[in-house]
């Protein structure tokens, strides 16, 4: 199989100073990725997440925009520009876990939803393709990272479910409007990072329920994220690292 070098190319992870995304950065780093470490409030995660990378052997960014500002996202891509003057691989991570029925959730919540969620990636993704078309055949690669409720409306998560239910159809619509030169597809996580809600007890219990009756780690995305940016013949395209989950949806 033919596959994509990583290796000294550039890449963004939006939200990438802690969790999952910070996951996906480093991976990409021990790749041989040059890593912009994006966040908007860890200033201190930030900064051990670029230390982590730079220990790898690469040269890592750190800079802050607060994603819900459009002015910031394109801040954020002309210091990208500036600093290393090409960019390879967008990985739309950051996100907000957005909670509240129907019939009690603000427009004001709703609306930051949307933000954070879909425009966000949205305009990043936009300004990234600027970016990677300068690179020539080369092109480049975006991964957005959706959950289950882009497949499967939760009633108690409604601007979770439709915010990343439009970033799935947005995944799509980009892989068409930017192919053949830009690679777009997604990673859709299950239960890969217990919070704090969750005792080790109850998330060995939500594992046992998965077909594959255990739970992942932030380091199964992020080889999957790792795979997608690697593949030449792949767009549009969604892999479930959920340990089955998604097919449970229907029963």
């Amino acid at each position: 199989m033919t596959t994509i070098s990583l290796n000294d190319k550039v890449a963004l992870v939006t939200g990438s100073a802690r969790r999952v995304g910070r996951a996906i950065a480093l991976e990409l780093a021990a790749q041989g990725m040059h890593v912009v470490i994006h966040h908007n409030h860890s200033d201190e995660e930030a900064k051990s997440a670029a230390a982590e990378a730079r220990k790898l052997g690469v040269k890592a960014a750190i800079i802050r925009a607060d994603l819900g500002k459009p002015k910031e996202i394109a801040a954020l891509f002309q210091k990208i520009e500036k600093r290393f003057g090409r960019l390879d691989v967008l990985v739309n991570s950051a996100s907000i876990f957005a909670k509240g029925l129907i019939e009690n959730i603000t427009l004001q919540e709703w609306q930051q939803a949307l933000d954070i969620n879909l425009t966000a990636p949205f305009l990043c993704s936009q300004h990234a393709a600027k970016l990677m078309r300068q690179n020539g055949n080369d092109g480049g690669s975006i991964v957005n990272i959706l959950d289950l409720s882009a497949f499967a409306p939760w009633k108690t998560f409604a601007p979770q479910s439709v915010s990343k239910a439009g970033l799935k159809m947005l995944t799509d619509v980009l892989a068409l409007s930017l192919a053949p030169q830009i690679r777009v597809n997604a990673v859709a996580p299950g239960p890969v990072l217990r919070d704090e809600g969750n005792s080790p007890e109850r998330w060995k219990e939500i594992g046992e329920r998965l077909p594959m009756k255990q739970t992942g780690d932030p380091a199964d995305v992020a080889q999957a994220v790792v795979f997608l940016a690697s593949q030449p013949f792949m767009t549009g395209a969604v892999l479930h690292v959920d340990g089955g989950e998604h097919l449970q949806r229907h029963e």
